[in-house]
């Protein structure tokens, strides 16, 4: 048991760890261009010559495949961190703003700057890809970064802190490693920024403890992510199909993701056909248990199998549901219309658990999508360009990805994030440096002219000039620099 003395101690030492950040800041070191870049650099060197102890790593905490660690983590890193050194000089740029003719002389623009310090929390699941994608961001912005791996992935949180310091500067980054009574000691501080990838009943206090510094809070929670799936008309289309829902669901960490699929939804005709190519293909793919992750712990383990004991849904099982709980291994498994007010379709799964639910016509999937909360991605294999339509239009999510799956998390074009439930706060390439930044609105104007109109004493010419000027948007936004308008 920890004493509170060790409680004491503790705080004390976080407590140093947030000043010394805190001074690494202000004292104006992270701001520059060339230290931005210095440490992007520095974040290559770690991936390229620590991948084999990445990989190790991985491999320890998760069951991961080098192949998969290296598609969904190493790799992707890689790319944000050339694609931001690429383009950060253009990120940096003050952004020059349309002034009218009515306000010269003035100058307007909008100059990003640095939030100060924050605090990422990253999670077990991807536990290196979710530690250094928002941190190349927040360092691209110039922030000094406090960074808490999950505690469920020791063995990655315990090679960020190894090394880390070596390749950036360990006076602005900082990895700090522990449970929740450590992220509990994290937000008793102000930060300038929290990220915090989890859970929504963590998240709610995190939340709650960001609020008494009024600190702003970036939530990634995930949700219960479904997936359309409309009759393929020619069997090529069809095995492209399930061999991108499968890498959808299996293989991204053994269904342990935020943005895996979370169940499927197809028409009762098309069912069998669609059951018939996945098992065939599961057959093929996973031949050898090593080449799906592992269930990360024992919790987690007894949770999936407890979904898959309910009386109710034990009998929709049509593929799959062995379980060796020495290995914390779960075999792919496929449940047709298992009850939707049992718990495996009322909470998110997080695992390699996948329900079929069988509709009389596609386009019922659209209200039965919109029954449940907003997800963090929603997919859909389809031709049909008006059931696209109305996906986009209809639905509310933070993503929507046709006939594939899971990609658009590499696409640094692309905000990735959540709406509603599945969180909010969006990253990823510029959308990273944005997250991380503020906009600071910069204009300066001269004293060659000047409008009486803004200025008392009042009489109705005046009046009459503003309700002229009101209605056109260009004089209106004039006055609204003027402080004409609230």
């Amino acid at each position: 048991m920890r004493t509170m003395a060790a409680d004491a101690a503790g705080g004390e030492a976080l407590g140093e760890t947030v000043r010394e950040l805190r001074e690494a800041y202000e004292r104006g070191r992270t701001r520059s261009l060339a230290w931005r870049q210095a440490q992007l650099r520095g974040i290559l060197r770690l991936l390229k010559e620590k991948e084999v102890e990445a990989f190790q790593a991985l491999h320890k905490d998760l069951g991961k495949h080098h192949a998969e660690a290296y598609r969904d983590e190493i790799g992707l890193l890689i790319k944000s961190a050339n694609g931001a050194l690429q383009q950060l000089g253009k990120w940096m740029a003050p952004e020059r703003v349309w002034v009218p003719l009515i306000a010269w002389p003035a100058t307007a623009q909008v100059v990003p700057e640095p939030l100060g310090v924050v605090l990422i929390f990253s999670c077990w699941n991807v536990p290196l890809g979710l530690s250094l994608e928002p941190l190349i961001g927040a360092l691209a912005a110039g922030n000094a970064v406090a960074l808490k791996p999950s505690e469920l992935s020791p063995c990655t949180a315990r090679f960020l802190a190894d090394n880390i310091g070596m390749y950036v500067d360990p006076s602005a980054v900082k990895v700090v490693q522990g449970g929740p009574d450590v992220g509990e000691h994290l937000m008793e501080h102000r930060w300038d920024k929290v990220l915090f990838t989890g859970s929504p009943r963590i998240a709610r206090s995190v939340m709650a403890a960001a609020s008494r510094h009024l600190t702003p809070v970036a939530l990634e929670l995930g949700g219960k992510c479904p997936c359309i799936f409309d009759a393929m008309p020619g069997a090529r289309d069809l095995q492209v199909s399930v061999n991108r829902i499968i890498a959808g669901k299996w293989s991204s960490c053994a269904g342990q993701a935020c943005i895996a699929i979370d169940y499927v939804i197809v028409e009762e005709r098309f069912a069998p056909v669609l059951i018939k190519v996945l098992r065939s293909t599961l057959k093929r793919f996973f031949q050898e248990p090593e080449h799906m992750a592992r269930i990360v712990n024992r919790r987690h383990f007894d949770r999936l199998s407890g979904l898959l004991r309910d009386r109710a849904v034990a009998p929709s099982i049509l593929h799959g549901g062995s379980m060796d709980a020495k290995n914390l291994y779960i075999e792919p498994t496929i449940l047709l219309n298992p009850p939707l007010d049992s718990e495996i379709m009322t909470e998110e799964i997080f695992g390699p658990l996948l329900p079929i639910i069988t509709v009389k016509k596609i386009e019922d999937s659209i209200a039965f999508v919109n029954a449940k909360p907003k997800p963090l991605a929603i997919y859909a294999f389809t031709r049909d360009a008006a059931l696209r339509r109305r996906i986009v239009d209809e639905t509310s999510s933070g993503s929507v990805t046709f006939n594939d799956a899971v990609v658009q998390y590499a696409m640094d074009g692309l905000p990735f994030g959540g709406v509603g439930q599945s969180g909010f706060g969006q990253y990823h390439g510029r959308y990273s440096f944005e997250m991380f930044s503020h906009k600071k609105a910069v204009m300066k104007r001269g004293h060659l002219i000047e409008l009486t109109l803004r200025y008392p004493p009042w009489d109705e010419s005046k009046v009459t000039l503003m309700r002229y000027l009101y209605r056109f948007n260009y004089f209106a936004f004039v006055l609204s620099f003027l402080g004409l308008r609230r």
